[in-house]
């Protein structure tokens, strides 16, 4: 095999399922995976993953942008998460093993798309991890000062934030500004530099230690046993549900319906620029596609677990957001805490204190299941030769990916204590849905499944004529947009870089069309791929290019180690020389 063909050779699915059952039985050296979980388990997973930093934090930056409209967002995106979980739930019925869309990807496009979709997987779920802790971090400090106990500013945020806030207020008390007239988090930063002890060398000990806190915490949880896992998630799903649902009923009967008009005061652009705010809360529902090994019944409840998570999930955003933004004007909902934030601004201050305890309740489980997922992903690379043997590791007591935790809980506590992530939401965004349009696309490319007829399978709709019609009619409606795209001037400000997403999107989609009206392609995974790769194009240029540097890394890695060590290439090269 040489050539191209060599990097998209593909594992049959019948060797995947053949191997995850191996590993499934052995009760030697190295342990092996525990099944216990439940399609309740799993739905409680799924939630503990959606409903978090989303629902507390970024629905307040969305809702700002597109008013009470933005309930409208969440369902578009709830529609296009929908047509990914169909694809991901056939994926999971007919290939239940841990790995989620990288072993996906290695049965449909072959070894080096699955590569770069696992190490795309990394750095989403790491990333996303540094983020929510760094979050947790800072609900957990608020809620320490409801008790009036203050731990001191240098030991509460990252050392990046806080030299730049000191130097930020140099420069406004230069100009004759009173530090106590500057913002809030620019006086925390500045207390914070100055009050930091110093190291030897003069720097500055500043490191965010509740963040630390909470990964070392959750690593230990996870370590110790997926049955450990299930309970805290389900504890933590049934508290923050009751919360939840608590400011639903109570917020409907402080809602002023003259706050829903206009419903959409910035127009659909404006509802368009919370994309990233609200995918990110959607963000997760996927992660349960890793504990397929350790499923009672794979096969049945993790579609059903997929599709209860998501729906249960759609609905309560949708009313938060109409509670929300009729509660109080939208344009007062940018703020970091938007559920505490209406009630404060009622005088309802007990109801914001019981939001605040929820939110760090939530903000955990979200770390809970993603320091569960990562883990599983590299283990199942390691089983396949592509990283080190010693992340497919089984630890014989607890029965978990013993040294895959590890490093995930080091990989992402180490950069929590220290930096700054202003844009991770958009950051992680585009990860996860990179790995949406590849898993909805490979649905495209599996073999026929002539067996097993009872098992989920994405309904198929033939979109021979629909695609190409949609397609059509969008250039037809969008030709004004379209046409900017070639025109720089005043009224067209957008650089070459901004205009390659969209660009790359209407020949994508076009090629997507035409192929679809050829081979009869089904409808729903076609509009899950072109809806997320859309979605993408939303993100703008700065993060495609920070994304497109770590998948060059990811390709360095796999030349460099994982191409030669694959255990795929071996049985390859064996079978030649016999």
């Amino acid at each position: 095999m040489s050539g191209l063909r060599q990097y998209l050779r593909k594992k049959p699915i019948d060797a995947i399922l053949q191997e995850a059952q191996a590993e499934s039985t052995s009760e030697g050296k190295q342990g092996h995976l525990k099944r216990v979980l439940t399609v309740k388990d799993l739905t409680a997973m799924g939630i503990a993953a959606v409903v978090g930093a989303g629902i507390f934090s970024t629905i307040g930056e969305a809702a700002y942008q597109g008013g009470p409209g933005i309930s409208i967002l969440f369902v578009l995106t709830a529609i296009t998460c929908g047509f990914s979980a169909m694809c991901y739930a056939e994926f999971a019925a007919r290939i239940p093993v841990s790995g989620s869309a990288y072993t996906y990807a290695y049965a449909s496009f072959g070894e080096l798309v699955a590569w770069i979709i696992g190490w795309d997987l990394l750095m989403e779920y790491a990333i996303g991890n540094i983020a929510v802790s760094i979050s947790w971090s800072g609900y957990f400090s608020n809620l320490l000062a409801g008790f009036h106990i203050q731990l001191p500013d240098y030991f509460t945020m990252d050392f990046l934030s806080a030299y730049r806030g000191y130097h930020a207020a140099l420069r406004e008390m230069a100009t004759g500004h009173a530090l106590n007239s500057l913002p809030a988090q620019i006086q925390i930063a500045y207390h914070a530099w100055v009050d930091a002890p110093s190291l030897p060398g003069g720097i500055k000990l500043i490191a965010d230690l509740p963040a630390l806190a909470i990964v070392v915490f959750i690593t230990f949880l996870v370590y110790i046993g997926i049955k450990e896992t299930k309970l805290a998630t389900n504890l933590m799903v049934a508290l923050k549900l009751l919360v939840i649902i608590g400011v639903i009923v109570l917020g409907f009967f402080y809602v002023q319906p003259s706050n829903w008009s206009p419903f959409l005061p910035n127009g659909m652009g404006g509802v368009m620029k919370g994309v990233s705010a609200v995918f990110f809360a959607y963000i997760g529902f996927d992660a349960i596609s890793t504990t397929a090994e350790e499923c009672r019944h794979p096969q049945r409840d993790l579609p059903l677990g997929m599709m209860l998570s998501l729906l249960i999930c759609t609905i309560l955003y949708i009313l938060v957001s109409l509670v929300l933004t009729g509660m109080v004007p939208f344009h007062e909902l940018n703020v970091n805490d938007p559920l505490a934030f209406v009630f404060q601004r009622l005088g309802l201050t007990h109801i914001s204190y019981v939001i605040s305890i929820s939110a760090v309740i939530a903000t955990a489980s979200v770390l809970l299941v993603f320091q569960m997922g990562q883990p599983r992903i590299w283990m199942s690379m390691s089983r396949d030769g592509l990283l080190p043997p010693a992340f497919s590791r089984i630890h014989p007591r607890f029965g978990t990916p013993s040294f895959s935790t590890i490093v995930t809980g080091i990989v992402v506590a180490v950069p929590a204590l220290f930096m700054n992530l202003q844009e991770v939401t958009d950051l992680t965004s585009i990860g996860t849905l990179f790995a949406f349009v590849l898993v909805c696309g490979g649905i495209l490319f599996l073999p026929a499944d002539d067996h097993h007829q009872a098992r989920f399978r994405v309904p198929y709709i033939n979109g021979k004529w629909v695609v190409p019609i949609l397609f059509i009619v969008g250039v037809i409606v969008f030709r004004k947009q379209i046409v900017g795209l070639w025109i720089f001037d005043d009224a067209h400000p957008l650089s070459v870089g901004e205009r390659l997403p969209y660009l790359l999107f209407i020949v994508v989609a076009a090629i997507i069309s035409a192929f679809t009206y050829i081979k009869n392609w089904s409808l729903i995974p076609v509009l899950g791929f072109s809806s997320c790769l859309y979605l993408m194009t939303e993100l703008g240029y700065t993060n495609w290019l920070r994304f497109l540097i770590w998948l060059i890394i990811g390709l360095v890695v796999y030349f460099t180690y994982s191409r030669k060590h694959s255990k795929l290439q071996k049985n390859i090269t064996s079978q030649v020389m016999e």
